[in-house]
């Protein structure tokens, strides 16, 4: 899938877009996890090997542009969010887009409004069967600009095949994220479907298949994220796990792990292939790529991480989570948070609120090393910002050309 987009020039970003290419050039097979340095004398940056746009969100963003530039004079609609960043969301609104949605699935513009001759966009989390057929019913094709992110899809398309052999499917995912909706919607017409969001609940579902908790307390724990017609008694006997992608795809592999002992405390290890589908290559490689990178970036060490993203970006919100548990973090949407050296704004994800932190850059009497990365619906050009904002603190910071000198020319 190695291909170029076509992506706003203001997107992208002089300082990332050097680093990214030099790590490139030196490691196209994107086996080297250590972060790249930008030295800028009394503040240093560790970035992360890989973080920001993926192929599923430039696919996203190209398609949407392209929707808006061939259809002038037509009705552009959104059904929700298209991505989970509010610079590119506005930017298409700013273009005369529309959204049909919030991300929870209120509707804005009711559907009967709808006619044949307006352009509406499937966002890359994808939609529900429901909504493709109130589109088409409408005389609106559901594929006409559809940017669901080939991932997705590829779970979608897996969850069909355990379907076809008779396995359940356990999603492991947010049950009112965008993405879980879809794929709960498209597996539950192939095959009986749970959701499970955490360990937590994966611990009573395991505790259900067991027979350690009695079979009534799957109706109590898991009615309002099963399918319809869900029988445990039945559907609970040959399981395959799924993910929303933007997950952590450790925590998936835990859930997958958790699950597949239990099948084998209850069928024996011997018949275990009869009872549990390996799904892991459902994963999607840029998540993963993404929260090895950030692990990486953590145990190399630093004063304190910066992760730039949408507030309502879910894999977003699990670097800030793996960040946290090494040192002070900031989540951050973009450099507009940063007030000044002593204060900044940022988004708590225990309180689900902004609150401003004073004294967030320490002074020191050596260089400061701030870890830095962004989530994989953030524009580089916004880290740029941070950049930029950051060093604008210390007088006596390199000049950004020499700080990249390293990069520059590099392959």
């Amino acid at each position: 899938m190695a291909r170029t987009f076509d992506i706003p020039i203001y997107f992208r970003s002089p300082i990332i877009t050097a680093v990214k290419s030099s790590r490139k050039a030196n490691d196209p097979r994107r086996r080297d996890l250590a972060p790249s340095i930008l030295d800028f004398g009394p503040v240093r940056f560790k970035i992360a090997r890989h973080f920001g746009f993926c192929y599923g969100v430039e696919n996203a963003i190209e398609i949407a542009y392209r929707a808006l530039d061939e259809n002038p004079g037509k009705r552009i609609f959104l059904l929700s969010e298209m991505i989970h960043n509010p610079h590119v969301n506005d930017d298409l609104l700013a273009r005369g887009a529309s959204f049909i949605m919030t991300p929870a699935g209120e509707q804005l513009i009711g559907w009967d409004e709808l006619t044949a001759d307006d352009v509406v966009i499937v966002p890359a989390f994808g939609t529900t069967l429901d909504i493709q057929a109130a589109l088409a019913e409408r005389g609106i094709d559901p594929y006409g600009w559809d940017t669901t992110c080939p991932f997705v899809e590829k779970v979608w398309n897996r969850t069909g095949a355990l379907g076809e052999k008779e396995y359940t499917v356990v999603v492991h995912g947010k049950r009112n994220h965008e993405e879980t909706r879809a794929t709960f919607s498209h597996s539950s017409e192939k095959a009986p479907t749970v959701v499970v969001q955490n360990m937590a609940e994966t611990e009573r579902l395991a505790a259900i298949i067991t027979g350690t908790e009695p079979i009534e307390r799957f109706t109590e724990w898991f009615g309002a994220q099963a399918s319809e017609g869900f029988d445990p008694a039945v559907h609970l006997r040959r399981i395959g796990v799924v993910n929303q992608t933007t997950m952590l795809a450790s925590e998936t592999q835990a859930i997958a792990d958790r699950l597949r002992v239990a099948m084998i405390e209850r069928y024996g290890a011997d018949r275990i292939t009869e009872h549990f589908a390996d799904t892991r290559d459902t994963l999607c490689y840029a998540t993963n790529e993404n929260q090895s990178a950030t692990t990486a970036l953590i145990a190399s060490g630093g004063d304190l991480a910066i992760v730039v993203g949408g507030y309502n970006s879910s894999n977003t919100s699990h670097l800030v989570e793996l960040c946290e548990e090494r040192m002070p973090t900031y989540f951050i949407r973009d450099a507009g948070e940063i007030i000044d050296r002593d204060a900044v704004n940022h988004f708590d994800l225990h309180a689900k609120s902004v609150r401003r932190s004073d004294g967030w850059l320490p002074r020191l009497d050596r260089p400061l090393d701030i870890v830095l990365t962004s989530g994989a619906s953030c524009p580089d050009a916004l880290v740029d910002d941070v950049i930029e904002k950051i060093i604008s603190f210390f007088p006596a910071a390199r000049p950004i050309e020499s700080a990249l000198e390293p990069f520059v020319g590099a392959g």
